[in-house]
């Protein structure tokens, strides 16, 4: 591992020589996980992608993406064409909205967890994004304070992994 990497554990993350702390997934750490278990996926990950709400704060990055108002997440495995990718309202199938009243979405890193060729079943996307708070859980996903992520995003590099380790 480099000190890039974001090390994420059940006792929390350390990136840049940094310990964060950080919740995972209500259904701890897996090695195999499946669509809907809650479940943290064990690996190494890259980060594909950045979003932001516009509305609510300046771009974190360069390479930042704008979450607009009809920005959805597909998590519906019985669409092979659009399952575990951004798609748009309308949207008739199981979606999670981008675009949330609560802060959570702020800012997410989209990782390259099931993408960009998605399997179905083995779960959609494991953004990193803000917590509700510390000690809980999210639905899979890496989440870390409000300050730590705005810490946390300016200092990726494109060789930035994700290693998730039970």
């Amino acid at each position: 591992m480099r000190p890039t990497d974001i090390v994420v554990t059940r006792q929390g993350a350390r990136f840049l020589n940094r310990r964060l702390p950080c919740v995972i997934g209500r259904g701890g750490l897996t090695h195999d996980k499946h669509e809907g278990d809650g479940a943290t996926p064990v690996g190494t990950h890259r980060i594909v992608g950045l979003l932001y709400r516009p509305d609510r704060l300046a771009r974190p990055a360069d390479w930042a993406l704008p979450i607009g108002p009809s920005d959805l997440w597909s998590d519906d495995p019985k669409d092979p064409d659009h399952y575990n990718l951004m798609v748009r309202a309308p949207y008739a199938r199981s979606h999670e909205r981008l675009r949330r009243a609560d802060p959570l979405y702020d800012t997410v890193l989209i990782t390259d967890w099931n993408w960009p060729r998605a399997e179905a079943g083995r779960g959609s996307a494991i953004f990193i994004h803000q917590w509700r708070g510390p000690h809980r859980p999210t639905e899979g996903c890496i989440a870390f304070s409000r300050d730590d992520l705005r810490w946390l995003i300016p200092r990726i590099r494109l060789d930035t992994r994700v290693v998730i380790r039970d």
